[in-house]
């Protein structure tokens, strides 16, 4: 790697905004992932609308998943901040970039803020094919404004957690793999069935699960459906950005 050059003093601001450009340029390279992330979620959308939907026999079943598949296109779309926060420990990136007059906890930043642009661009993708197919929200701007806001939210949120582990995983590999495990989460929620039809011993999981309570919020906003929890949603982010940005500042001055 090619560490861009940055005069001594140079502010934290601009050290992110750099290494949030080098982001987004690895992210161009790797044209083949940013599509997946953003191809898969609506792969999803349509197989569940198209073909699962008419088995669950419910109308207006599109405007049902929207809001799952928005958070799943966020989970796909972070998911690669693990692998490439790994590779650049487990590379040496973070080693030289401690020999500059900067605070490595920029280069952080930059992945992170990447990840955000990347997951709101490719969010708005999603929501666009769902109006192409049928979706018809109710909401008006200051709903669609909240939505945003909890999305925002949940991308940093579940970016730093990713962030953390990428810091502590052996191998780009396994980053990926931990990583992974957490995008079955939207499964076990409201996200594409009604909680009511999982088993008894699932479904206090499933309801009470963060991922369920911003699916139904979202859902609530923009199409009606479901209890608004918009204030649970919102302390479960945070809550999960306090404890991921708690870890992060643990563990990266133990990078080595």
């Amino acid at each position: 790697m090619t560490v861009p050059p940055i005069h001594r003093g140079a502010g934290a601001l601009r050290s992110s905004a750099i290494f949030t450009g080098r982001s987004l340029r690895h992210s161009l390279r790797d044209g083949e992932g940013t599509l997946m992330a953003i191809a898969l979620p609506v792969l999803l959308m349509l197989m569940f609308t198209f073909i699962f939907g008419g088995a669950i026999q419910a109308e207006g079943y599109v405007d049902f998943v929207v809001p799952g598949v928005i958070l799943i296109c966020a989970g796909f779309g972070a998911s690669s901040v693990a692998v490439s926060v790994n590779r650049d420990v487990t590379q040496g990136v973070m080693r030289r970039i401690r020999t500059l007059p900067i605070r490595p906890a920029t280069v952080l930043a930059g992945h992170i803020v990447a990840s955000m642009l990347r997951n709101l661009l490719a969010t708005g993708i999603v929501i666009g094919v769902a109006l192409a197919i049928g979706f018809r929200p109710t909401a008006v701007l200051a709903d669609w404004l909240l939505v945003l806001a909890l999305v925002a939210l949940w991308v940093l949120a579940i970016t730093a957690l990713f962030a953390f582990i990428g810091l502590v995983s052996s191998s780009p590999e396994a980053a990926n793999g931990y990583g992974f495990a957490l995008l079955f989460l939207p499964y076990v929620s409201s996200a594409f069935v009604p909680i009511a039809t999982m088993p008894a011993w699932m479904q206090p999981i499933a309801t009470h699960q963060p991922i369920n309570l911003l699916v139904e919020s979202i859902r609530s906003l923009l199409v009606g459906q479901g209890e608004p929890r918009v204030p649970v949603s919102l302390a479960w982010c945070v809550g999960i950005i306090v404890v991921s940005a708690a870890l992060v500042v643990w563990r990266f001055p133990r990078q080595h």
